[in-house]
């Protein structure tokens, strides 16, 4: 008999924002692939960084992680390791990213699939959906999100919160908003089965979500359904993937994850995002009780690389010696290109520098924070050079804790958090940071602890 697994492929490293115990592979070649295949949890994430590509790399990646894929399914079952994939596209909550170009690249290889579904909500960071409209909450009441900045977003914008409108617009009119399979409240909530039994054709579905109740009653009946054959692809959020995989809570609980810090030194944070609200929460982190501030002014990277980045990390260095935790970040505010590819190569100069800054960071860090999602896929990826690693759980809503292996071979078993750019109030970032040094909040901040 076939075991089902849960395989995500994930366009950033913060997927796993909502599930623990399984891992994140930063290799997809078709023997790390079998080891994920293999590992007793009911999911796994490969970590293709997609949304920090062109559209023609990310389909190429894309493809190329599904064609190692299908090979490493196709080994384990004539090894008599027959495995059932439920495959997950897991993207922003915010509707940014390749759509429709990753799930277009896993049907055409992994496919035919009977329908793909757009679950967009997720709980933890404020993100509902409503009569098949898209919101973010807002001081507690629903914003549309095309009225928020990251519609705005200078590659993956869009003019649409009404997700079939939303839909038509990203594939070019492929698909018109009117043939799209909408899954209201009542449907989610009720007996969906009939339907569901009844898509073909890689239809495609947009799906209502409140609750997490309201996606673990659907994905019951979704996942009835698979089991008499039917073949879903799901383009999702990471709120869906708690109702698939049903994992029990998690093994340490949030406040308890000081327990993860290597000899309770301080450690470092490193913020590459450059939204609104890591800003916000930046300034936050910066007002804490041993903190030193290391800003990174991203004109000078291209001009001077080697001699700005001795400079910082020699800065990280004394902090740590003071028993401070170095807080790296780049010089704020988003700038403005000429076109999408001059914006992309931008972020890839920043980030390869931010990564040359982690590879010297003390080896005798306690903990490290990644600040944004490229950010994050490039610590693991890159700056710690991580072929896997396994998620602890959550050390705020939101925001995953992974743990270096035992044999890293300069930072063993450090704990390092995955702090998304759009997640957590003001003071998110600082009740993350207070977690793991333990230092004091201030009365007004314990909301976010």
């Amino acid at each position: 008999m076939a075991t089902t697994k849960i395989i995500v492929l994930d366009d950033d490293p913060t997927g796993s924002q909502t599930v623990h115990s399984c891992l994140l592979l930063t290799r997809w070649d078709v023997d790390t692939l079998k080891e994920g295949l293999r590992d007793a949890a009911p999911l796994f994430f490969v970590l293709g960084n997609t949304r920090g590509m062109s559209a023609d790399k990310a389909a190429a990646v894309t493809r190329d992680v599904c064609v190692n894929l299908k090979q490493a399914l196709a080994e384990l079952a004539d090894a008599g390791h027959a495995i059932n994939p439920i495959m997950v596209s897991r993207s922003d909550s915010t509707l940014r990213g390749h759509y429709p170009v990753e799930t277009d690249v896993i049907a055409e290889v992994l496919g035919p699939f009977d329908a793909h579904f757009l679950v967009p909500a997720f709980f933890e960071g404020g993100r509902i959906t409503r009569d098949s409209v898209h919101y973010l909450m807002v001081d507690g009441k629903p914003l549309p999100v095309h009225e928020t900045e990251f519609a705005r977003d200078s590659v993956f914008g869009y003019s649409h919160s009404y997700l079939p409108d939303y839909v038509e617009e990203k594939t070019a009119g492929r698909i018109k908003a009117g043939a799209v399979e909408r899954f209201l409240l009542a449907d989610v909530r009720g007996d969906s089965r009939p339907r569901l039994m009844a898509l073909g054709g890689n239809a495609c579905c947009v799906v209502d979500a409140e609750t997490q109740q309201d996606l673990d009653h659907f994905c019951e009946q979704l996942t009835a359904v698979a089991a008499s054959g039917k073949r879903f692809l799901f383009r999702s959020a990471a709120s869906l993937l708690s109702a698939l995989a049903q994992l029990p809570a998690q093994p340490v609980l949030p406040a308890a994850m000081r327990e993860y810090v290597r000899d309770g030194r301080p450690g470092a944070v490193i913020v590459g995002s450059h939204v609104s609200k890591t800003t916000q929460q930046l300034a936050e982190l910066l007002k804490m009780p041993d903190t030193a501030a290391i800003e990174i002014d991203v004109e000078q990277i291209a001009g001077n690389h080697q001699a700005l980045r001795d400079a910082i990390v020699t800065q990280g260095r004394e902090a740590h010696a003071l028993g401070k935790t170095a807080v790296i970040y780049t010089s704020r505010g988003e700038k403005t290109f000429a076109d999408q590819a001059t914006r992309l190569a931008f972020g890839d100069m920043v980030s390869a520098f931010l990564m040359s800054v982690v590879h010297h960071l003390p080896r005798t860090l306690g903990f490290l924070i990644s600040k944004g999602g490229i950010t994050s896929n490039d610590v693991l990826s890159s700056g710690l050079a991580l072929r896997a690693s396994r998620v602890l759980g959550q050390i705020l809503p939101g925001c995953s804790v992974v743990r270096c292996p035992a044999s890293h071979p300069r930072y063993p078993r450090l704990p390092v958090v995955i702090f998304p750019g759009n997640v957590g109030d003001q003071y998110a970032l600082a009740a993350a940071y207070s977690r793991l040094a333990g230092a004091p909040m201030g009365a007004a901040r314990q909301a976010s602890v």
